[in-house]
């Protein structure tokens, strides 16, 4: 009857410690990890993504993230080539492509990381002066990317991108470098406008040179208008007054005459051609008197 009674109240413990077992068997891993089960201190398996039952108070699940991770590297002063201090930071992202690897390889990726980062950019800037770190950043990311990648393999790192934050130099360098841009953009500024003035005093010199070259191009027709009217004259003259140089000449000192509106009275019964001879000085031709009609 004793024992009974002593099974009774013992049932309720033991379902009590079997739930509470149950609860300790039941892992679960997330789609973006994967879990390392150690049984007993050692390496037993890999855990894929899902629900895990293990051996409780044997076994020990590591949940490992396989995703893209993102640590920034601490701010440090960094001694370049020319001697100058220069304040740097920089962040990493990285994978953890081997779990095994991770875990055994290193004691601790997560803090093994950064560091070996800013072990890498003091190496690769002070290679430089500050002047060639601050143009060649995109050089520096690509240079402590690949030398962190070949420096984590062996821990089953993949690093994906380094991007460099920041090269700050001491504040009077910084202000030294200010008045340098300064001075090169009021330079650039000057060539400019000297080019623009030049630019302008050649479009008016080309566009006198259009006006003089048509101007004389002008005086040229002319010219030739005015050589061929006395080449047109000459003919005329060699046509019809060949041999009579002088009366043309007097012709033409008579048209001159009546072209400057010179006055004439001309006597009853005196004809307009004896008048015009008589300017130029031609002998006029005697008419023929026409027989008297009986």
């Amino acid at each position: 009857m004793a024992f009974d009674i002593y099974s009774e109240a013992c049932l309720p413990i033991l379902i009590i410690g079997l739930i509470i077992l149950g609860i300790l068997s039941i892992r679960i891993v997330r789609p973006v990890e994967k879990g390392v089960v150690e049984r007993l201190g050692k390496f037993h398996h890999i855990a894929d993504p899902g629900l895990l039952l293990i051996v409780p108070l044997v076994d020990t699940v590591i949940n490992v993230p396989t995703t893209e991770i993102r640590v920034d590297v601490d701010k440090q002063t960094v001694i370049t080539k020319d001697n100058l201090n220069a304040e740097v930071d920089a962040i990493v992202y990285y994978r953890v492509q081997d779990v095994t690897k991770a875990l055994y390889n290193i004691q601790d990726y997560k803090t093994a990381i950064p560091s070996l980062a800013q072990t890498t950019l003091r190496a690769t800037i002070g290679k430089m002066s500050l002047t060639e770190a601050n143009e060649n950043r995109q050089l520096i990311n690509q240079t402590v990317e690949k030398d962190l990648d070949e420096q984590t393999g062996n821990w089953g790192i993949d690093v994906i991108r380094v991007e460099l934050q920041k090269i700050d130099p001491p504040e009077d360098v910084q202000e030294a470098m200010n008045n340098v841009v300064k001075a090169e953009n009021e330079k650039r500024a000057a060539i400019d406008l000297a080019t623009a003035a030049e630019t302008k005093a050649d479009g008016e010199k080309r566009a006198s040179v259009k006006v003089a070259e048509g101007e004389a191009k002008a005086i040229e027709l002319r010219a030739q208008a005015e050589a061929k009217a006395i080449q047109l004259v000459n003919e005329a003259a060699q046509k019809y007054f060949k041999g009579d140089a002088q009366t043309l000449k007097k012709l033409e000192v008579a048209e001159k005459a009546l072209s400057q509106n010179t006055k004439y009275i001309i006597p009853e019964g005196t004809s307009l051609s004896a008048i015009i001879s008589e300017t130029a000085g031609i002998i006029p031709v005697p008419e023929k008197k026409q027989p008297k009609k009986e």
